[in-house]
Protein backbone atom coordinates (compact mmCIF):
# COMPACT_ATOMS: atom_id res chain seq x y z
CA UNK A 1 0.00 0.00 0.00
CA UNK A 2 2.86 2.58 0.41
CA UNK A 3 4.61 1.73 -2.63
CA UNK A 4 1.21 2.59 -4.23
CA UNK A 5 1.03 5.16 -2.23
CA UNK A 6 4.63 6.63 -3.33
CA UNK A 7 3.83 5.89 -7.20
CA UNK A 8 1.05 7.61 -6.73
CA UNK A 9 2.79 10.98 -5.34
CA UNK A 10 5.28 10.48 -8.04
CA UNK A 11 2.94 10.02 -10.85
CA UNK A 12 0.39 13.19 -9.45
CA UNK A 13 2.91 15.63 -10.74
CA UNK A 14 2.72 14.60 -14.35
CA UNK A 15 -0.59 13.87 -14.21
CA UNK A 16 -1.31 17.66 -13.76
CA UNK A 17 1.12 18.90 -15.82
CA UNK A 18 -0.85 16.84 -18.25
CA UNK A 19 -3.99 18.17 -17.44
CA UNK A 20 -2.36 21.35 -17.31
CA UNK A 21 -0.93 21.20 -20.82
CA UNK A 22 -4.04 20.34 -22.26
CA UNK A 23 -5.90 22.71 -20.70
CA UNK A 24 -3.25 25.07 -21.84
CA UNK A 25 -4.00 24.07 -25.72
CA UNK A 26 -7.77 25.52 -25.21
CA UNK A 27 -6.62 28.85 -23.62
CA UNK A 28 -7.29 31.89 -25.67
CA UNK A 29 -3.99 33.30 -26.75
CA UNK A 30 -4.22 36.68 -24.65
CA UNK A 31 -3.64 34.44 -21.35
CA UNK A 32 -0.36 33.11 -23.53
CA UNK A 33 0.46 37.26 -24.01
CA UNK A 34 0.09 37.83 -20.05
CA UNK A 35 2.22 34.73 -19.40
CA UNK A 36 5.11 35.98 -21.54
CA UNK A 37 5.30 39.05 -19.92
CA UNK A 38 4.93 37.66 -16.49
CA UNK A 39 7.73 36.13 -17.58
CA UNK A 40 9.45 38.38 -18.70
CA UNK A 41 9.17 40.84 -15.60
CA UNK A 42 10.64 37.68 -13.82
CA UNK A 43 13.70 37.88 -15.68
CA UNK A 44 13.92 41.66 -15.19
CA UNK A 45 13.99 41.03 -11.31
CA UNK A 46 17.74 41.00 -10.00
CA UNK A 47 18.53 37.14 -8.67
CA UNK A 48 21.58 36.94 -6.97
CA UNK A 49 24.43 34.32 -8.05
CA UNK A 50 22.69 35.21 -11.88
CA UNK A 51 25.88 37.89 -13.03
CA UNK A 52 29.29 37.63 -13.80
CA UNK A 53 31.98 35.45 -11.59
CA UNK A 54 33.67 38.62 -9.42
CA UNK A 55 36.71 37.61 -7.55
CA UNK A 56 36.68 38.70 -3.85
CA UNK A 57 39.81 39.34 -1.51
CA UNK A 58 39.17 39.58 2.31
CA UNK A 59 40.41 43.03 2.54
CA UNK A 60 37.72 43.68 -0.17
CA UNK A 61 35.24 42.63 1.80
CA UNK A 62 35.94 44.48 4.51
CA UNK A 63 36.13 47.33 2.72
CA UNK A 64 33.07 47.04 1.04
CA UNK A 65 31.75 46.79 4.07
CA UNK A 66 32.32 50.02 5.87
CA UNK A 67 31.66 51.58 2.77
CA UNK A 68 28.13 50.11 2.35
CA UNK A 69 26.58 48.15 4.85
CA UNK A 70 23.10 49.42 6.27
CA UNK A 71 23.81 48.51 10.20
CA UNK A 72 26.47 50.84 9.89
CA UNK A 73 24.70 53.54 7.64
CA UNK A 74 22.58 53.82 10.32
CA UNK A 75 24.51 53.92 13.07
CA UNK A 76 26.47 57.10 11.33
CA UNK A 77 23.48 59.23 11.60
CA UNK A 78 23.22 58.72 15.96
CA UNK A 79 25.88 61.22 16.51
CA UNK A 80 24.59 63.34 14.58
CA UNK A 81 21.44 63.20 15.62
CA UNK A 82 23.07 64.14 19.52
CA UNK A 83 24.88 66.78 18.27
CA UNK A 84 21.54 68.60 17.11
CA UNK A 85 20.51 67.82 20.26
CA UNK A 86 23.09 69.36 22.15
CA UNK A 87 22.93 72.48 19.66
CA UNK A 88 19.54 72.95 21.02
CA UNK A 89 20.52 72.31 24.58
CA UNK A 90 23.23 74.86 24.69
CA UNK A 91 20.41 77.24 23.03
CA UNK A 92 19.30 78.01 26.71
CA UNK A 93 22.36 80.12 26.82
CA UNK A 94 22.25 82.28 23.74
CA UNK A 95 21.43 86.08 24.46
CA UNK A 96 17.80 86.90 24.09
CA UNK A 97 17.33 90.58 22.25
CA UNK A 98 13.70 91.69 23.38
CA UNK A 99 11.81 95.14 22.22
CA UNK A 100 8.76 97.17 22.69
CA UNK A 101 6.82 99.72 20.87
CA UNK A 102 3.48 100.80 21.51
CA UNK A 103 1.45 103.66 21.74
CA UNK A 104 -1.56 103.92 24.40
CA UNK A 105 -3.89 106.62 24.64
CA UNK A 106 -5.93 107.00 27.85
CA UNK A 107 -9.20 109.33 29.02
CA UNK A 108 -10.11 109.53 31.92
CA UNK A 109 -12.99 111.87 34.00
CA UNK A 110 -11.43 114.33 36.53
CA UNK A 111 -11.96 113.00 39.96
CA UNK A 112 -9.95 116.03 41.61
CA UNK A 113 -9.30 119.88 41.50
CA UNK A 114 -5.80 118.51 40.68
CA UNK A 115 -6.21 116.85 37.63
CA UNK A 116 -6.62 120.06 35.64
CA UNK A 117 -9.81 119.79 33.83
CA UNK A 118 -13.16 117.73 33.57
CA UNK A 119 -11.43 114.94 31.54
CA UNK A 120 -7.91 114.17 31.93
CA UNK A 121 -6.24 112.85 28.68
CA UNK A 122 -3.13 111.00 28.23
CA UNK A 123 -0.80 110.12 24.95
CA UNK A 124 1.29 107.63 25.60
CA UNK A 125 4.49 106.73 23.42
CA UNK A 126 6.79 103.56 24.50
CA UNK A 127 10.36 102.51 22.65
CA UNK A 128 11.78 99.91 24.74
CA UNK A 129 14.84 97.38 23.99
CA UNK A 130 16.62 94.93 26.27
CA UNK A 131 18.60 92.14 26.43
CA UNK A 132 19.10 88.85 28.96
CA UNK A 133 20.82 85.95 28.83
CA UNK A 134 21.79 83.09 31.32
CA UNK A 135 25.92 82.44 31.75
CA UNK A 136 26.98 78.72 31.62
CA UNK A 137 29.26 79.37 34.20
CA UNK A 138 28.64 79.84 37.99
CA UNK A 139 24.96 79.28 36.55
CA UNK A 140 24.19 82.92 37.20
CA UNK A 141 21.94 85.19 34.47
CA UNK A 142 21.90 88.53 33.90
CA UNK A 143 19.56 91.09 32.34
CA UNK A 144 19.32 94.79 30.83
CA UNK A 145 17.08 97.16 29.83
CA UNK A 146 16.61 100.35 28.36
CA UNK A 147 13.21 101.59 28.40
CA UNK A 148 11.89 105.17 26.57
CA UNK A 149 8.63 106.62 26.77
CA UNK A 150 6.92 109.68 25.64
CA UNK A 151 3.61 111.25 27.58
CA UNK A 152 1.41 114.21 26.41
CA UNK A 153 -1.58 115.22 28.66
CA UNK A 154 -4.00 118.07 28.76
CA UNK A 155 -3.43 118.39 32.50
CA UNK A 156 -2.55 121.81 33.69
CA UNK A 157 -0.57 121.14 36.42
CA UNK A 158 1.92 118.36 34.63
CA UNK A 159 5.86 120.22 34.63
CA UNK A 160 7.14 118.38 31.71
CA UNK A 161 4.37 118.55 28.63
CA UNK A 162 5.06 116.36 26.46
CA UNK A 163 7.17 113.93 29.19
CA UNK A 164 9.98 112.05 27.80
CA UNK A 165 11.63 109.82 30.62
CA UNK A 166 14.43 107.21 29.58
CA UNK A 167 15.64 104.50 31.98
CA UNK A 168 18.91 102.42 32.14
CA UNK A 169 18.82 99.24 34.38
CA UNK A 170 21.15 95.85 34.74
CA UNK A 171 20.76 93.35 37.00
CA UNK A 172 22.85 90.08 38.23
CA UNK A 173 21.79 87.35 39.74
CA UNK A 174 24.06 84.36 40.73
CA UNK A 175 23.85 81.47 43.03
CA UNK A 176 26.19 80.81 45.48
CA UNK A 177 25.39 77.22 46.14
CA UNK A 178 22.38 75.54 44.81
CA UNK A 179 23.00 75.88 40.45
CA UNK A 180 26.44 77.10 41.35
CA UNK A 181 28.42 74.33 39.75
CA UNK A 182 25.26 72.29 38.19
CA UNK A 183 22.33 73.03 37.71
CA UNK A 184 19.16 71.04 35.44
CA UNK A 185 20.41 72.59 32.49
CA UNK A 186 24.40 72.14 32.76
CA UNK A 187 23.22 68.19 33.96
CA UNK A 188 21.66 67.51 30.39
CA UNK A 189 24.54 69.35 28.73
CA UNK A 190 27.04 67.05 30.36
CA UNK A 191 25.01 63.77 29.74
CA UNK A 192 23.92 64.58 26.46
CA UNK A 193 27.91 65.33 24.95
CA UNK A 194 28.66 61.87 27.46
CA UNK A 195 25.89 60.50 24.96
CA UNK A 196 27.88 61.87 22.09
CA UNK A 197 30.90 59.74 22.90
CA UNK A 198 29.01 56.80 23.97
CA UNK A 199 27.53 57.04 20.19
CA UNK A 200 30.79 57.39 18.61
CA UNK A 201 31.61 54.24 20.48
CA UNK A 202 28.61 52.19 19.35
CA UNK A 203 29.19 53.16 15.64
CA UNK A 204 32.70 51.71 16.60
CA UNK A 205 30.86 48.62 18.20
CA UNK A 206 28.67 47.92 14.76
CA UNK A 207 31.95 48.26 12.56
CA UNK A 208 33.65 46.07 14.84
CA UNK A 209 31.34 43.71 14.82
CA UNK A 210 29.87 44.22 11.47
CA UNK A 211 33.90 43.28 10.18
CA UNK A 212 33.86 40.32 12.43
CA UNK A 213 30.41 38.78 10.79
CA UNK A 214 32.11 39.96 7.45
CA UNK A 215 35.69 37.54 7.79
CA UNK A 216 33.36 34.59 9.64
CA UNK A 217 31.38 34.69 6.11
CA UNK A 218 33.66 35.22 4.09
CA UNK A 219 35.20 31.97 5.65
CA UNK A 220 32.17 30.49 5.48
CA UNK A 221 32.12 30.90 1.95
CA UNK A 222 35.39 29.47 0.87
CA UNK A 223 34.84 26.35 3.64
CA UNK A 224 31.22 26.02 1.20
CA UNK A 225 33.29 26.43 -1.79
CA UNK A 226 35.94 23.70 -0.79
CA UNK A 227 33.34 21.40 0.57
CA UNK A 228 31.60 21.71 -2.53
CA UNK A 229 35.09 20.63 -4.02
CA UNK A 230 35.36 17.94 -2.27
CA UNK A 231 31.76 16.55 -3.04
CA UNK A 232 32.58 16.88 -6.46
CA UNK A 233 35.29 14.58 -6.25
CA UNK A 234 33.31 11.98 -4.33
CA UNK A 235 30.47 11.68 -6.92
CA UNK A 236 33.50 11.18 -9.46
CA UNK A 237 35.30 8.65 -7.83
CA UNK A 238 31.50 7.00 -7.02
CA UNK A 239 30.69 7.40 -10.96
CA UNK A 240 34.31 6.21 -11.90
CA UNK A 241 33.36 3.67 -9.74
CA UNK A 242 30.37 2.54 -11.30
CA UNK A 243 31.79 2.87 -15.03
CA UNK A 244 34.74 0.22 -14.14
CA UNK A 245 32.25 -2.04 -12.24
CA UNK A 246 29.69 -1.69 -15.88
CA UNK A 247 32.98 -2.12 -17.96
CA UNK A 248 34.13 -5.66 -15.57
CA UNK A 249 30.03 -6.49 -16.05
CA UNK A 250 30.54 -6.56 -19.94
CA UNK A 251 33.36 -8.46 -20.00
CA UNK A 252 32.22 -11.07 -17.37
CA UNK A 253 34.23 -10.75 -14.40
CA UNK A 254 31.71 -9.19 -12.42
CA UNK A 255 27.87 -10.17 -11.65
CA UNK A 256 25.42 -7.25 -12.74
CA UNK A 257 24.45 -7.03 -9.32
CA UNK A 258 27.36 -5.43 -8.15
CA UNK A 259 26.36 -2.78 -9.62
CA UNK A 260 23.64 -1.61 -8.02
CA UNK A 261 25.71 -0.78 -5.07
CA UNK A 262 28.02 1.69 -6.88
CA UNK A 263 25.05 3.36 -8.32
CA UNK A 264 23.58 3.83 -5.02
CA UNK A 265 26.51 5.00 -3.99
CA UNK A 266 26.77 7.71 -6.61
CA UNK A 267 23.14 8.50 -6.03
CA UNK A 268 23.71 9.46 -2.53
CA UNK A 269 26.53 11.76 -3.12
CA UNK A 270 24.93 13.58 -6.06
CA UNK A 271 22.14 14.21 -2.81
CA UNK A 272 24.85 15.38 -0.89
CA UNK A 273 26.40 17.41 -3.58
CA UNK A 274 23.01 19.43 -4.09
CA UNK A 275 23.00 19.74 -0.77
CA UNK A 276 26.70 21.46 -1.08
CA UNK A 277 24.86 23.62 -3.44
CA UNK A 278 22.70 25.12 -1.88
CA UNK A 279 24.61 25.41 1.38
CA UNK A 280 26.99 27.60 -1.25
CA UNK A 281 23.99 29.88 -2.34
CA UNK A 282 22.94 30.57 1.41
CA UNK A 283 26.57 31.22 2.79
CA UNK A 284 27.23 33.74 -0.33
CA UNK A 285 23.99 35.52 0.01
CA UNK A 286 24.79 36.13 3.95
CA UNK A 287 27.95 37.61 2.59
CA UNK A 288 26.26 39.92 -0.08
CA UNK A 289 23.69 41.21 2.34
CA UNK A 290 27.04 42.51 4.98
CA UNK A 291 28.87 44.23 1.95
CA UNK A 292 26.24 45.70 -0.44
CA UNK A 293 24.17 48.48 0.09
CA UNK A 294 20.83 47.40 -1.45
CA UNK A 295 19.71 45.19 -4.55
CA UNK A 296 21.06 47.61 -6.77
CA UNK A 297 24.76 46.62 -5.90
CA UNK A 298 26.73 45.03 -8.68
CA UNK A 299 27.70 42.15 -5.99
CA UNK A 300 23.93 41.61 -5.52
CA UNK A 301 23.74 39.45 -8.58
CA UNK A 302 27.05 38.70 -9.25
CA UNK A 303 28.94 35.05 -7.95
CA UNK A 304 31.38 35.76 -5.45
CA UNK A 305 34.70 33.98 -5.52
CA UNK A 306 36.57 34.35 -2.56
CA UNK A 307 40.32 34.72 -3.72
CA UNK A 308 41.93 34.38 -0.61
CA UNK A 309 42.94 31.16 1.72
CA UNK A 310 43.51 30.31 5.49
CA UNK A 311 46.83 30.20 6.57
CA UNK A 312 47.78 27.46 9.17
CA UNK A 313 50.40 29.18 11.12
CA UNK A 314 49.03 31.83 13.51
CA UNK A 315 51.20 33.86 15.50
CA UNK A 316 52.33 33.27 19.23
CA UNK A 317 49.39 34.15 21.69
CA UNK A 318 49.98 36.66 24.62
CA UNK A 319 47.39 36.05 26.70
CA UNK A 320 47.97 38.64 29.59
CA UNK A 321 49.35 41.29 26.69
CA UNK A 322 45.73 40.95 24.93
CA UNK A 323 44.11 40.64 28.36
CA UNK A 324 45.80 44.33 29.27
CA UNK A 325 44.57 45.57 25.28
CA UNK A 326 40.57 43.76 25.49
CA UNK A 327 40.38 45.83 29.03
CA UNK A 328 41.58 49.19 27.18
CA UNK A 329 39.90 48.76 24.09
CA UNK A 330 36.62 47.10 24.67
CA UNK A 331 34.19 49.24 23.29
CA UNK A 332 31.58 47.76 26.06
CA UNK A 333 33.93 49.08 28.47
CA UNK A 334 34.55 52.14 27.09
CA UNK A 335 30.62 52.21 27.33
CA UNK A 336 30.18 51.29 30.69
CA UNK A 337 32.81 53.79 31.50
CA UNK A 338 31.52 56.34 30.27
CA UNK A 339 27.82 55.87 31.41
CA UNK A 340 29.49 55.82 35.00
CA UNK A 341 30.69 59.65 34.44
CA UNK A 342 26.65 60.22 33.36
CA UNK A 343 25.83 58.60 36.65
CA UNK A 344 28.39 60.94 38.20
CA UNK A 345 26.68 63.90 36.63
CA UNK A 346 23.72 63.03 38.11
CA UNK A 347 25.48 61.84 41.30
CA UNK A 348 26.61 65.52 41.07
CA UNK A 349 23.08 67.42 40.65
CA UNK A 350 21.13 65.61 43.15
CA UNK A 351 24.14 66.74 45.64
CA UNK A 352 23.54 70.00 44.46
CA UNK A 353 19.92 69.83 45.15
CA UNK A 354 20.45 69.41 48.99
CA UNK A 355 22.69 72.51 48.96
CA UNK A 356 20.87 75.75 50.21
CA UNK A 357 19.42 78.16 47.60
CA UNK A 358 21.53 81.13 48.64
CA UNK A 359 21.29 83.59 45.57
CA UNK A 360 23.34 87.26 45.22
CA UNK A 361 20.95 89.90 43.06
CA UNK A 362 21.77 93.14 42.39
CA UNK A 363 21.32 96.34 40.37
CA UNK A 364 22.22 99.08 38.77
CA UNK A 365 19.53 101.95 37.39
CA UNK A 366 19.89 105.01 35.48
CA UNK A 367 16.79 107.42 35.07
CA UNK A 368 16.35 110.41 33.10
CA UNK A 369 13.70 113.09 32.43
CA UNK A 370 12.94 115.78 29.88
CA UNK A 371 10.82 117.71 27.88
CA UNK A 372 8.89 120.85 27.68
CA UNK A 373 8.95 122.19 31.61
CA UNK A 374 6.88 124.71 32.62
CA UNK A 375 7.46 126.69 35.50
CA UNK A 376 4.94 127.55 38.20
CA UNK A 377 4.72 130.23 41.11
CA UNK A 378 2.02 130.96 43.28
CA UNK A 379 -0.13 128.92 46.05
CA UNK A 380 -0.28 125.54 44.24
CA UNK A 381 1.32 126.37 41.25
CA UNK A 382 -1.30 127.79 39.37
CA UNK A 383 0.63 130.71 37.22
CA UNK A 384 2.57 128.98 34.60
CA UNK A 385 5.76 130.97 33.82
CA UNK A 386 7.50 131.41 30.36
CA UNK A 387 7.56 127.27 28.92
CA UNK A 388 11.19 126.22 28.76
CA UNK A 389 11.62 124.33 25.77
CA UNK A 390 13.54 120.78 25.62
CA UNK A 391 13.38 116.84 24.52
CA UNK A 392 14.43 113.78 24.72
CA UNK A 393 18.36 114.60 24.95
CA UNK A 394 17.38 116.57 28.30
CA UNK A 395 16.59 112.42 29.33
CA UNK A 396 19.73 110.97 27.89
CA UNK A 397 21.79 113.37 29.11
CA UNK A 398 21.09 113.22 33.01
CA UNK A 399 21.29 108.95 32.07
CA UNK A 400 24.87 109.38 31.04
CA UNK A 401 25.61 111.35 33.62
CA UNK A 402 24.08 109.64 36.44
CA UNK A 403 22.24 112.23 38.40
CA UNK A 404 19.74 109.88 39.17
CA UNK A 405 21.22 106.47 40.30
CA UNK A 406 19.56 103.91 41.79
CA UNK A 407 21.09 100.71 42.98
CA UNK A 408 20.65 97.43 45.41
CA UNK A 409 22.29 94.49 46.43
CA UNK A 410 20.63 91.54 47.91
CA UNK A 411 20.92 88.12 49.39
CA UNK A 412 18.33 85.56 49.27
CA UNK A 413 18.54 82.48 51.60
CA UNK A 414 16.29 79.12 51.06
CA UNK A 415 16.53 75.79 53.20
CA UNK A 416 13.98 73.54 54.24
CA UNK A 417 13.85 72.12 57.53
CA UNK A 418 14.26 68.55 58.19
CA UNK A 419 15.16 66.09 55.67
CA UNK A 420 13.76 66.86 51.77
CA UNK A 421 13.40 64.45 49.46
CA UNK A 422 16.36 65.68 47.36
CA UNK A 423 18.56 64.03 50.71
CA UNK A 424 16.90 60.87 50.36
CA UNK A 425 17.25 61.05 46.68
CA UNK A 426 21.04 61.91 46.71
CA UNK A 427 21.23 59.04 49.64
CA UNK A 428 19.66 56.36 47.64
CA UNK A 429 22.00 57.58 44.33
CA UNK A 430 25.27 57.10 46.07
CA UNK A 431 24.16 53.44 46.89
CA UNK A 432 23.28 52.67 43.17
CA UNK A 433 26.50 54.15 42.20
CA UNK A 434 28.25 51.62 44.47
CA UNK A 435 26.17 49.17 42.53
CA UNK A 436 27.30 50.65 39.42
CA UNK A 437 31.28 50.25 40.12
CA UNK A 438 30.43 46.83 41.59
CA UNK A 439 29.03 46.24 38.22
CA UNK A 440 31.57 47.73 36.09
CA UNK A 441 34.47 45.34 37.90
CA UNK A 442 32.09 42.33 37.24
CA UNK A 443 32.16 43.25 33.74
CA UNK A 444 36.02 43.46 33.40
CA UNK A 445 36.37 40.01 34.89
CA UNK A 446 33.80 38.63 32.36
CA UNK A 447 35.73 40.28 29.71
CA UNK A 448 38.93 38.33 30.66
CA UNK A 449 36.80 34.93 30.97
CA UNK A 450 36.02 35.62 27.45
CA UNK A 451 39.33 36.69 26.29
CA UNK A 452 41.03 33.64 28.07
CA UNK A 453 38.36 31.54 26.44
CA UNK A 454 38.88 32.16 23.34
CA UNK A 455 42.69 31.86 23.25
CA UNK A 456 41.77 28.42 24.62
CA UNK A 457 40.04 27.69 21.81
CA UNK A 458 42.57 28.89 19.38
CA UNK A 459 45.31 26.56 20.76
CA UNK A 460 42.76 23.76 20.98
CA UNK A 461 41.77 24.05 17.41
CA UNK A 462 45.24 23.56 16.43
CA UNK A 463 46.03 20.53 17.62
CA UNK A 464 42.30 19.63 15.89
CA UNK A 465 44.14 20.45 12.75
CA UNK A 466 47.03 18.52 12.90
CA UNK A 467 44.85 15.55 13.90
CA UNK A 468 42.73 16.13 11.06
CA UNK A 469 45.56 16.45 8.40
CA UNK A 470 47.03 13.05 9.47
CA UNK A 471 43.42 11.21 9.57
CA UNK A 472 42.83 12.45 5.78
CA UNK A 473 46.34 11.58 4.76
CA UNK A 474 45.64 8.28 5.99
CA UNK A 475 42.14 8.35 4.31
CA UNK A 476 43.79 8.62 1.31
CA UNK A 477 46.22 6.38 1.69
CA UNK A 478 43.96 3.78 2.85
CA UNK A 479 41.32 4.24 -0.12
CA UNK A 480 44.13 3.92 -2.90
CA UNK A 481 44.80 0.88 -0.89
CA UNK A 482 41.61 -0.74 -1.27
CA UNK A 483 41.32 0.32 -4.98
CA UNK A 484 44.37 -1.47 -5.66
CA UNK A 485 43.54 -4.20 -3.88
CA UNK A 486 39.89 -4.63 -5.40
CA UNK A 487 41.42 -4.24 -8.98
CA UNK A 488 43.35 -6.78 -8.28
CA UNK A 489 40.73 -9.06 -6.87
CA UNK A 490 41.59 -8.91 -3.17
CA UNK A 491 39.07 -6.95 -2.13
CA UNK A 492 35.05 -6.11 -2.18
CA UNK A 493 33.40 -3.45 -3.57
CA UNK A 494 31.99 -2.66 0.06
CA UNK A 495 35.08 -2.14 0.76
CA UNK A 496 36.36 0.43 -2.27
CA UNK A 497 32.70 2.33 -1.01
CA UNK A 498 33.82 2.80 2.89
CA UNK A 499 37.23 3.53 1.65
CA UNK A 500 35.68 6.49 -0.32
CA UNK A 501 32.83 7.50 2.22
CA UNK A 502 35.72 7.90 4.88
CA UNK A 503 38.01 9.98 2.60
CA UNK A 504 35.13 12.71 2.16
CA UNK A 505 34.35 12.64 5.65
CA UNK A 506 38.35 13.39 6.50
CA UNK A 507 38.18 15.72 3.87
CA UNK A 508 34.86 17.36 5.54
CA UNK A 509 36.38 17.39 8.76
CA UNK A 510 39.37 18.88 8.07
CA UNK A 511 37.89 21.56 6.31
CA UNK A 512 35.60 22.09 9.43
CA UNK A 513 38.73 22.24 11.54
CA UNK A 514 40.43 24.44 9.55
CA UNK A 515 37.56 27.25 9.23
CA UNK A 516 37.01 26.47 13.12
CA UNK A 517 40.28 28.28 13.61
CA UNK A 518 39.45 31.03 11.01
CA UNK A 519 36.85 31.78 13.24
CA UNK A 520 38.15 31.06 16.33
CA UNK A 521 40.85 34.26 15.59
CA UNK A 522 38.06 36.04 14.38
CA UNK A 523 36.24 35.59 17.54
CA UNK A 524 39.74 36.28 19.44
CA UNK A 525 40.13 39.43 17.62
CA UNK A 526 36.95 40.78 18.17
CA UNK A 527 36.38 39.94 21.80
CA UNK A 528 39.37 42.06 22.72
CA UNK A 529 37.81 44.83 20.79
CA UNK A 530 34.12 44.63 21.24
CA UNK A 531 31.11 42.40 22.40
CA UNK A 532 27.74 41.18 20.56
CA UNK A 533 25.75 43.27 22.78
CA UNK A 534 25.34 47.03 23.71
CA UNK A 535 24.31 46.27 27.04
CA UNK A 536 25.89 48.54 29.91
CA UNK A 537 26.11 49.12 33.10
CA UNK A 538 22.71 50.79 35.22
CA UNK A 539 21.97 54.75 34.91
CA UNK A 540 21.38 56.38 38.10
CA UNK A 541 18.15 58.88 37.31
Amino acid sequence: MRILRHRFLIGLPAFVLAAATAGAQTTDSGITDLLAQATARLNAIQTPGTGPNADLTLEDAIARALERNLDIAVERLNPQVIDLSLAQQLSVYRPTLSSTFGNNSRTNPSSTQLDGGEAVVSDTSTFNGGIDQAIQWGGGSYQVNFNNNRTATNNLFSSFNPSYRSTFQASYTQPLLRGFSIDSNRQQIQVTRINRDIADIDLRQTMTNTVSSVRNAYWDLVYANQTLAVQQQALELAESLVRDNQARVEIGTLAPLEIVQAQSEAAARRQTLAQAQQNLATTELVLKQLIVGGTDDEFWTATLNPVDLPTLDPEPIDLQAVIRAALDERTDLARSRRQLDINNVNLSSMRNNTLPSVDLVGSYQLQGQGGTRFERSGLGGGIIGTPIPGGITDAFNQLFDAAFPVWSLQLNVSYPLGQSAADAAYARARIQVQQVQAQLRQLELQVATEVTTAVVQVQAIERRIEAAIAARELAQEQMAAEQSRFEAGLSTQFFVVQAQRDLATAQDTELRAILDQQKALVELDRVQRTSLSGAGISIVQ
